[in-house]
């Protein structure tokens, strides 16, 4: 991270320092993509290109590199301040000190979100401390711990227990995983972005908005209009409107597309799910985009269908092994068991979870909070449940971290 750093600190002062002469300054851009993109090759991608190369019969020693925690996020972040920088979005920042608070801000540095230099230039001169942000960001804070250890630990222990062994699996116990795993990943992840953001705005920061209820989409193009909103901005802002976008006709917006999902396929980590991952999503949108998004289909139908989309994609990236996957989204769908006592014991177990689970991926909550609960409520509601939270953190060891390796 310091090294990465240091690199485009130095690469945003000789930009800024050479900003009229077009070849140079874009010398050190190259210089800020290549350094960045490399380290990433190398940390998270070599074992990964090296393992594929040994199939065709190399033999080649397979390195086994630790993985630097937050290295997408940070790597993205100080690639970004390069780019913006050339492109004249921001000026130069003289305190190294500034630019290394912006790197190694610790809310969101191992989760995201992505935040830009943009996003919070004026708060590292001003910082905005005030007893009204502080106690927002306290409970913006505690509704992403409760989303993380009350719903998606749960959602993800019922995963981690179906998916124990997926050679006997019922109809209805393969949905209730992949349903279990669609919330878990949510939950987890906006969790995740809700305590930065409520952390950030505790000490003085306003990082951009990450998720809004994504599962409540039309479309798989609204969708990621709604999910990981950061990461979708970065990939249309650096790689895809500079690609070209839209403006070079079907064919090149096509092409432009394909390249933007395979990168965030790859982004999610070195392994051929996220791949496929990414051409899966890359597939349905040049579906919707060309296709269907003219047909006079009902509001609910596109929701459910969305959903629908939306759950088998979270199973091909749930499994890192190929063969797993097909054998779990077979049993999804040809299967001659329709339940089975595991589906039954989870029901009867996790009900509650599931419940709030799904009621909490919507607006509803929030609207009803939002008319119905006055503060003193509010209050005695979140204290109830930090008491629980600390209580489950105590006497539970389950609490996965699916984000370590981006």
């Amino acid at each position: 991270m310091l090294f990465s750093s240091i690199v485009d600190y130095s690469n945003g002062f000789f930009i800024n320092k050479f900003y009229d002469n077009k070849k140079v300054k874009r010398i050190f851009l190259i210089v800020s993509i290549i350094v960045n993109l490399g380290l990433l090759g190398i940390f998270k991608y070599l074992g990964f290109i090296v393992g594929n190369l040994n199939m065709f019969g190399l033999g080649l020693n397979v390195p086994d590199i630790a993985l630097p925690l937050g290295i997408s996020f940070f790597t993205f972040q100080t690639m970004s301040y390069s780019i913006d920088v050339y492109k004249g979005n921001i000026k130069y920042e003289k305190n190294f000190i500034n630019f290394m608070a912006y790197v190694s801000m610790f809310p969101q540095l191992v989760a995201g979100p992505i935040v830009r230099y943009s996003d919070i230039k004026k708060e590292l001169d001003n910082k905005n401390l005030t007893f009204k942000n502080f106690y927002e960001g306290l409970f913006r804070f505690l509704t992403g711990l409760f989303k993380k250890v009350i719903i998606a630990n749960n959602m993800g222990l019922i995963f981690s227990l179906i998916t124990g062994d997926i050679s006997d699996l019922s109809l209805a116990s393969a949905w209730l995983g992949a349903v279990s795993f669609t919330l878990q990943i949510y939950f987890d992840f906006s969790g995740y972005s809700d305590m930065a953001i409520g952390l950030g705005k505790m000490i003085g920061y306003s990082y951009p908005e990450n998720f809004n209820y994504p599962y409540i989409s039309k479309t798989i193009t609204e969708f990621w209009r709604r999910w990981h909103i950061s990461l979708s901005s970065f990939f249309r802002d650096y790689v895809y409107i500079p690609l070209g976008g839209n403006r070079k006709g079907s064919k090149r917006q096509i092409f432009n597309m394909f390249i933007v999902w395979s990168l965030t396929g790859l982004w999610h980590g070195a392994s051929w799910n996220f791949i496929i991952w990414g051409l899966y999503f890359f597939i349905i949108l040049v579906i919707e985009k060309y296709i269907t998004n003219d047909f006079p289909i009902p509001v609910i139908i596109r929701r459910i269908v969305t959903l629908f989309l939306i759950i088998i994609g979270w199973v091909i990236f749930a499994f890192d092994d190929i063969g797993t996957m097909i054998l779990y989204l077979k049993s999804m769908f040809i299967n001659n068991s329709i339940i089975d006592s595991n589906f039954i014991f989870f029901i009867k177990n996790y009900f509650v979870f599931i419940i709030f689970g799904i009621l909490f991926s919507t607006p509803i909550i929030k609207k009803i909070k939002n008319h119905r609960f006055n503060r003193i409520l509010c209050v005695i509601i979140y204290l109830i449940l930090f008491i629980y939270t600390v209580s489950c953190l105590v006497a539970d060891t389950y609490n996965p971290f699916l984000y370590f390796r981006f």
